[in-house]
């Protein structure tokens, strides 16, 4: 999944030590470009928080995530968990392969003159 948005806020790096060894966490928090604008807290663990490291307040992102939701104690608790992080916006043609965005443009959605006209020529359809 991805959310497109412009930073918002760098929150404090959090680190720990647990049976695994070590480990580090840090959020941040992204506006979305919407007609209602949503903010979302997203994490980055371990080698990733260097990603974040530069980017200044403002700055469009494009952020592919996972989403995992946990149980603890009959209560859950939702993880928006970042793994790639790039800058400015990427369209849907850059993400196929292409690296151009230079993809066919999108057809124009039809009139309402030629969805009637189009449905005119059925009227001979049994059903």
């Amino acid at each position: 999944m991805e959310i497109i948005g412009r930073f918002s806020k760098l929150l404090p790096l959090e680190s720990g030590t647990s049976a695994r060894g070590e480990w580090k966490k840090q959020g941040f928090i992204i506006e979305t470009e919407e007609q209602y604008p949503r903010k979302v807290h997203i994490n980055l663990w371990g080698e990733k928080v260097q990603e974040i490291a530069g980017i200044q307040q403002g700055e469009l992102l494009t952020v592919s995530v996972n989403v995992e939701s946990r149980e603890f104690n009959e209560r859950w608790y939702t993880d928006v968990r970042a793994w790639r992080i790039q800058r400015g916006a990427v369209t849907p043609t850059q993400q196929a392969g292409t690296g151009t965005g230079t993809g066919a443009p999108m057809p124009p959605p039809p009139q309402e003159e030629d969805y009637a006209a189009s449905n005119e020529s059925f009227d001979d359809l049994p059903f």
